[in-house]
This record gives C-alpha cells, structure tokens and sequence, in this order.
C-alpha cells in the first residue's frame, strides 16, 4: 500500500467530507472525524493496517467550494504538515449555479475552479509524499441532465489537474454511477449529492483501491 509508517493523512473538502467532524481539527475521540467516509477510510486503515500506525485527518467544511478551501489552505492543510493529501471539492462550486441560479457572485464556474485547484495542487504537490485527488461527482443516471453535465466538466478538470502533477485520481462519478446501475439515485442520496452509507462506503473503497490497499493487509 501507498500509505507508509505513521504516515499522516489529511482529508479536506466539503459536506460530503465534514460529515460533523469536531472543530476546528477533525481528530479524536468518538465521532471526532465524523462519520462519512473519512471514518470508513480510518476504520479499514487502522483495522487491516494496524502496524503502520497511520494518523487521519478530516478538514472537510460543508458548504465549501475551491473558493473557501484556497481560503483556509494555510491553516487547514500547510500547518498540519501532512505526508499525504486527499482532495475531494466541486460539489457546491456546481451545485450553487443550479440551487441559487440569480445569486451570481457564488458560482464557481469551471475555469475558476480549475485553476484555483491546480494552484493550490503546485504549491503543495511537492511538500508532501502524495496527493489524491477525487471527481465531485452528482448521483444522476442522465449524462445530459444539465448539473450532470457541468458536474462531469469539473471532473475532467480534476483529471487534467491529477495528470499534469502526478497525483493519485479518483473518478468518484464513475464508481458511484456502478451503484445507480441498481439503486435509485434517491435511495442512493436523498438530494442526489449526501450519500447513505452504502455511498460513503463506496467513496471509501475507491479512494482505498487508489491508494493500493489490501483487504489482507502485509501478508500481501
């Protein structure tokens, strides 16, 4: 696997990411890193991976686009000094041009969404032993439904961006989009965007298979 010896990984993002993790470090006891998918990821890691000891993070802030991570960066992921780096954003930077269509100055639109991305990648890229970065993604089955669609343009910018730095890519679309073969996108998420936690666990396990993660751990 990827992840080293008391290697340290920080998760940030939005809502999806947050999942009620305290504040203002996403670490501890109980619920303190939430109960998405960063806990699942801790879970499997610390479970299957016991010896090597790795330390997770979770920096997620519901309601966040590029805008506000580029906001935080300092505080939320330089000064935690990581080894590893996950990034998963572009949900609300789409979604507020679909929800609040006449409130303008909240959209993120995908020129600025990428290159914010890709500047705050360069500048950390080389600081740390890797960094994943993960497609936001929209729980719809129709690839011309409009926020599908734009969804789908973030998604390739990360793509882009991933290739050009040497980054771990996650295409969460695209793993999710197996699961709406057989479950509706409601039951799935009730707004299409907050998984249950068949879908948290669905990001969890894409993230993990990335990361070259094995169930039987060092014996492998």
């Amino acid at each position: 696997m990827k992840l080293e010896y008391k290697d340290k990984l920080v998760m940030i993002g939005d809502s999806i990411t947050d999942c009620g993790r305290s504040r203002p470090v996403g670490e501890g006891l109980f619920e303190a890193i939430g109960k998405g998918y960063v806990s699942l990821v801790d879970g499997l890691l610390g479970s299957v991976y016991p010896e090597r000891n790795i330390r997770v993070v979770n920096m997620g802030t519901g309601g966040d686009t590029v805008r506000h991570l580029k906001a935080r960066w300092e505080t939320d992921v330089t000064a935690l000094n990581p080894d590893w780096l996950s990034i998963l954003i572009g949900i609300n930077d789409v979604w507020r041009q679909f929800d609040t269509p006449h409130i303008t100055e909240g959209h993120v639109y995908v020129e600025e969404y990428e290159s914010t991305l890709e500047e705050l990648v360069a500048q950390t890229r080389p600081q740390v032993k890797g960094l994943v970065l993960m497609t936001p993604f929209y729980l719809e089955k129709n690839g011309s439904d409009p926020m599908r669609a734009t969804m789908d343009l973030y998604g390739k910018a990360v793509k882009r961006i991933a290739a050009k730095y040497d980054c771990v890519y996650v295409d969460l679309q695209e793993a999710l989009d197996k699961m709406l073969r057989h479950i509706y996108p409601a039951t799935l998420a009730w707004d299409r965007v907050h998984p249950n936690v068949p879908g948290h666990m669905c990001i969890a396990r894409a993230f993990l298979n990335a990361v070259d993660f094995s169930w039987n751990g060092e014996e492998e």
